[in-house]
């Protein structure tokens, strides 16, 4: 089942924009929005429920504690893409949002390839799951190890292979992404 994103009255659910603004798209629970292209690496903020999608070269920030960042992207035509999920289970009892890694994960893959990428060329990074919260420690399935396998488990069934995963710890991570190229940078906080 695709999911469906809530919008709220006065949004449409794209906007395009005319000149030289192209392709990149941001999806979160509210909107799509569409970022312009300024000819360099576009920077990008990305927040917690957010996926970004970017056919030109972009270089997407986000900071993960508990949650998980898929990157993904095609190394021949340089399209790329990053979610930011916070749980991993969507249940389908309200409005599917990417806050939820099995609805981020399935539409960071379809996005992707809508923008030409091709499914047997796409790359993957795995970035966060830290347990970050002392008292929960003890726990062998605290949120960010569920959060960290279910991408595994996903991109395995799609036959995606991860190049590259910093998953688990205690510290959270600030991550930045280059859409183009798959490079990344972690910094431990």
């Amino acid at each position: 089942m695709t999911p469906k994103f809530k919008t709220n009255a006065n949004s449409t659910a794209a906007q395009t924009l005319v000149g030289r603004s192209t392709a990149c798209t941001v999806v979160d629970n509210e909107r799509l929005r569409v970022a312009p292209n300024s000819g360099a690496r576009t920077k990008v903020y990305l927040h917690p429920g957010q996926i970004f999608i970017a056919t030109h070269p972009s270089a997407i920030t986000t900071i993960l504690g508990s949650c998980v960042s898929l990157c993904l992207w095609d190394p021949v035509l340089k399209i790329g893409g990053i979610n930011h999920y916070l749980l991993p289970f969507w249940v389908g009892d309200d409005i599917a949002s990417p806050r939820f890694g099995t609805v981020a994960i399935e539409t960071l893959i379809e996005k992707v390839l809508s923008m030409g990428a091709r499914k047997n060329r796409l790359r993957a990074k795995l970035f966060g799951g830290a347990c970050v919260i002392e008292a929960f420690r003890e726990r062998k399935d605290h949120v960010g190890v569920v959060n960290a396998r279910l991408a595994e488990n996903m991109l395995h069934m799609q036959g995606i292979p991860v190049v590259e995963r910093d998953l688990a710890g205690r510290r959270g991570r600030k991550l930045v992404f280059n859409t183009d190229d798959g490079t990344s940078w972690i910094k431990y906080l």
